[in-house]
């Protein structure tokens, strides 16, 4: 036990090394803690994955710097993953709990015509809209476009005539 103390430290007064070893050990748990969650936390990135990605920086920093214990923290993120994998797999499993968590695309513009209120709705303007175009069909011909959606992780996407 107390090479753990020498090596890991106690509350919040750590030597370089035992944050040093803490930072490798919470690197070690993240690998398969992500493992655990899935692909789809850092794939998608969705607001439910960013969620997830900035509530387990948060809260593992706290094992790192000594500010909360380490195993609390562990099992902490590892509820984390867990709701975040069942939301997941509900997500996937039902269109209607989808659209609750994620929401839906949104029509931007179709057959020539910028939909103003759906672009007001989006919080886009044209020219947010005509950068996502270029990037995406790489033209800034219009009349080579059918339709444009924000999809719900906020891309713009392009469906060419």
């Amino acid at each position: 036990m107390e090479i753990l103390v020498k090596l890991f430290g106690e509350g919040e007064m750590l030597s370089v090394l035992q944050m040093s070893s803490r930072g490798a050990l919470m690197f070690l748990i993240m690998l398969v803690l992500i493992r655990i969650s899935g692909r789809r936390s850092f794939g998608v990135r969705t607001a439910l994955d960013n969620i997830i990605a900035v509530s387990l920086g948060a809260i593992m920093s706290r094992a790192v710097v000594g500010a909360s214990p380490l195993f609390p923290v562990v099992v902490c993120c590892l509820v984390i993953v867990l709701l975040h994998r069942a939301v997941g797999r509900l997500i996937a499993a039902s269109k209607k709990f989808s659209r609750v968590v994620e929401g839906d695309k949104i029509l931007l513009f179709e057959d020539g015509v910028f939909l103003k209120e759906h672009m007001k709705r989006a919080l886009v303007c044209q020219e947010d809209l005509m950068q996502g175009v270029r990037k995406s069909a790489l033209t800034e011909d219009m009349e080579k476009i059918k339709k444009v959606y924000m999809e719900r992780n906020g891309e713009i996407s392009v469906i060419r005539k």
